[in-house]
């Protein structure tokens, strides 16, 4: 077992503020992050923000913090973008995956927050790796597709990754200070979803709104409906398989309903050290963005007295199959998360769009699976040519489908 980076900061870092670049500033990552950042103005000055279309949330960010630089996804929100700043304030903006990149590796930032949603999230990922950075990785796609790369940027670079998921970052602190070869078992806990009693017939009839109800966490409309598939916790499993370089069979997924415990690691001696809290992301953020210390939040304390029982549940793998998808493709090889991952937020966005059933999103993803043949994934661009093409194959797919999928 190998942490995928070292953790050694510059010391400019652990000395004084830091310089913060946040690649998803308008979704939910971004915005808590933001709340973080201004409860503690003498530890962070913002360098950029970019938030792909939402050009109006983007603008009010802009205006408070006054980056020098910010990213939108075309030259038409960009144009929306500079009408939208007051006078006086001409900041540069940068357009799509190539601006993007240009904000990971700019020499101005300490810490790039990468907190985009989906594969568009691995090319900025990789490239603050690849200039040194320090990352703050809420983007869990860029492990799934590319931990390989990044793990060997990081050996080369000596850049730094902080794990803001709440489980991987409860492992990550369940683990410091502790012999990593002395762990016996990873245990990511798992909501289980706004359907996790519900039966097959149910799943069947599930809509849009239903599945974005999450009983416990705010997050945005894809990671909500993979946690509703629980694909969003296969792809936690791929993604912790890279983070901290175990064997998928050391990695247990158990369902814990209440969001209090955020992960746990078993060691061989029989100690379980669980990391808990209440479901806030605001602290998985905050000890990234000020690691290896801790700041005070404004939220409520988990009163012990009055929280009642803890439940812990085998997840039911045969319902949802997201989850044993995920495991397939992590042991069939490193270009099977591709196909996956790729082909779920095809699924995904199709089920909004009401274009496939509840269950057409398991049954999209295992075709593309299936018709998937191993190949090598030597560079940043064989990924990006796998992943557009299992797109174009799950996109057909559901275009010539008798019906709809499952």
């Amino acid at each position: 077992m190998t942490y995928i980076s070292s953790l050694a900061f510059p010391a400019h870092l652990v000395a004084g503020p830091r310089s913060v670049t946040i690649l998803g500033s308008t979704g939910s990552i971004g915005t808590n992050a933001l709340e973080v950042i201004a409860r503690n103005p003498e530890r962070f000055r913002i360098t950029g923000l970019a938030g792909a279309t939402n050009t109006s949330l983007l603008a009010k960010q802009a205006t408070r913090f006054r980056p020098r630089r910010l990213g939108v996804l075309t030259t038409e929100k960009a144009r929306e973008l500079t009408a939208l700043l007051p006078a006086g304030y001409s900041p540069e903006i940068v357009v799509g995956q190539e601006g993007y990149m240009a904000m990971a590796q700019d020499p101005d930032a300490d810490m790039i927050v990468s907190a985009q949603v989906g594969a568009a999230g691995l090319a900025p990922t990789l490239t603050a790796a690849q200039a040194g950075k320090v990352l703050c990785l809420a983007n869990k796609e860029s492990l799934v597709l590319g931990g390989h790369l990044i793990r060997k940027a990081c050996a080369s670079t000596g850049s730094v990754i902080l794990p803001v998921d709440s489980e991987h970052n409860a492992i990550f602190q369940a683990l410091s200070g502790h012999d990593l070869h002395m762990v016996r078992r990873i245990l990511l806990t798992a909501s289980g979803g706004p359907f996790r009693t519900r039966s097959l017939s149910f799943l069947r009839t599930v809509t849009p709104e239903q599945a974005l109800k999450h009983p416990n966490w705010s997050m945005g409309a894809k990671i909500s409906i993979d946690s509703a598939t629980l694909m969003n916790k296969g792809l936690e499993v791929i993604e912790a398989f890279h983070l901290f370089g175990t064997g998928p069979e050391t990695i247990e997924v158990v369902v814990h309903p209440q969001s209090i415990v955020h992960s746990m690691v078993e060691y061989r001696d029989g100690s379980i050290l669980a990391h808990m809290g209440v479901p806030d992301m605001k602290i998985p953020i905050g000890y990234c963005l000020t690691y290896p210390e801790r700041i005070e939040h404004d939220l409520d304390h988990l009163d012990f007295a009055t929280l009642g029982t803890l439940q812990f549940e085998k997840p039911r793998r045969e319902t949802f199959r997201c989850l044993d998808l995920a495991f397939q493709a992590l042991a069939a090889g490193p270009s099977h998360p591709v196909v996956l991952n790729a082909a779920n937020e095809i699924a995904v966005q199709a089920f909004l769009d009401r274009q496939i059933p509840f269950l057409g999103i398991p049954a999209l993803v295992e075709a593309a699976l299936d018709q998937h043949t191993p190949r090598p994934l030597d560079s940043l661009e064989d990924i990006l040519d796998l992943d557009a093409s299992t797109r174009t194959f799950a996109t057909h797919h559901i275009a010539t489908s008798p019906g709809s999928p499952g």
